[in-house]
């Protein structure tokens, strides 16, 4: 959107590195993420009122959800970056996101195992987000599911400042 209305080239020439400002932009509209997700709390209060859930499980899904969505839109920074349309951008960060959910979905998996066998579904799964949230959603925060929602986003940021490296440059 800021090719189209002309305000890249003023953010460019700012005096701050584009890390700065592809930081800026991902932190504020995660900090934003975070909030809305948080909207949903009133649910936890009332089912602690009316029950006895495990919060600990119901913690560790809100930590999930905050990484899913901060990789998510570490991914749709990177597709805005790389196009100048706005519906392109969105059409293009879809089908990665999805891509990324289909890589761990078992039918998915059954199909291609025919042809890549067990180690072959295992590395594929292992790109999933799908299996790196169910931890999560068990309530299980393991360090490899952080790891892998942090360096997918820390490369979607980084390649997001390559790619505007290279509009600065040319």
């Amino acid at each position: 959107e800021e090719k189209r209305l002309g305000t890249i080239e003023f953010l460019l020439t700012l005096p701050i590195t584009p890390l700065q400002a592809i930081l800026g932009k991902f932190i504020a509209s995660w900090i934003f993420l975070i909030v809305v997700i948080l909207g949903s709390f009133p649910m936890v209060i009332t089912v602690n009122l009316l029950g006895s859930p495990d919060n600990g499980v119901i913690l560790a899904g809100y930590i999930g959800c905050f990484f899913l969505a901060g990789t998510y839109l570490a991914i749709v920074c990177l597709a805005s970056a790389l196009t100048k349309n706005q519906v392109i951008a969105f059409i293009f960060s879809i089908m990665i996101c999805l891509l990324l959910n289909l890589l761990g979905f078992p039918p998915i998996l059954d199909l291609v195992g025919r042809w890549i066998g067990t180690q072959g579904i295992e590395v594929m799964a292992g790109f999933s987000v799908l299996s790196h949230f169910d931890g999560f959603q068990k309530g299980i925060l393991d360090s490899r599911d952080v790891i892998y929602f942090v360096s997918i986003s820390v490369f979607s940021l980084f390649a997001t400042g390559v790619v505007l490296r290279g509009h600065r440059a040319g």
